[in-house]
């Protein structure tokens, strides 16, 4: 699906800067000679290797994100750092679409994160290639390249019930959708949400989630605007909203 008059991907990908922070995706130069930063890729992340300077990547990401929300479960970061990076992906993809008519390739190998950065997640891509802009491309490289195993390790790692993480990847898909507000990309993301993982993740009609994120038990939190709730339940029983 082209959503706009195709044109080539820059090296840089400028054309992603006016969108805002969530859709900027900072790429190496084109120099061989250039030092790569010492951030792991999310390959390594979602294979629970060990990094140099953060150790287990995904940890760190978790327990930055529990001290800045004064989390009372770990649990709850872990979903909040999933929902942060899940909406990055979308929109880096999305943005791409709309202002390219391709996707740069997002392989995890490709991208370095940097689990230290404060939000939205720090993206470094090692090189532009060029890929279509449709639905199955999409899907295969944001959602089995990266959410895919993401959610397998959040699940064995911190309980998080699969099904509130794949409404995590659905609610991140829309947010960013409506940041973009095109027509085109409207489209796409509603081809997206037929897929096996995400379809059933939303009310059809209202775009509110069938599960939580977690968010309203932080200190002060609340809930959010397509939660599956009205108001903050008074209690939860652990594990639910899955």
């Amino acid at each position: 699906m082209v959503l706009l008059l195709v044109v080539d991907l820059d090296p840089d990908l400028v054309a992603l800067r006016p969108l805002g922070a969530f859709f900027v995706l900072r790429t190496i130069g084109g120099s061989p000679a250039a030092p790569r930063p010492a951030l792991p890729t999310l390959a390594q992340v979602y294979e629970n290797r060990g990094s140099d300077v953060y150790g287990n990547a995904l940890t760190f990401r978790v327990r930055k994100v529990a001290d800045a929300l004064r989390a009372p479960e770990p649990r709850i970061a872990a979903s909040i750092a999933h929902q942060g990076l899940a909406a990055r992906l979308w929109s880096v993809a999305l943005g791409c679409a709309v202002r390219y008519g391709h996707i740069p390739d997002l392989a995890p190998q490709r991208l370095l994160w940097d689990p230290e950065a404060s939000a939205p997640d720090d993206l470094l891509l090692d090189a532009v290639a060029p890929l279509p802009a449709d639905a199955e491309t999409i899907s295969r490289v944001v959602l089995h390249g990266h959410l895919e195993p993401l959610t397998a390790t959040l699940h064995t790692d911190y309980r998080l019930a699969t099904g509130l993480l794949w409404g995590n990847a659905a609610s991140a898909l829309t947010g960013a959708v409506r940041q973009l507000g095109h027509h085109g990309v409207r489209a796409l993301a509603a081809d997206l949400l037929t897929h096996p993982l995400l379809a059933g993740r939303l009310d059809s009609a209202a775009l509110r989630r069938r599960s939580c994120c977690l968010y309203y038990r932080l200190p002060g939190g609340g809930v959010c605007g397509d939660c599956c709730f009205t108001r903050a339940p008074r209690s939860s029983p652990r594990g639910a909203s899955g």
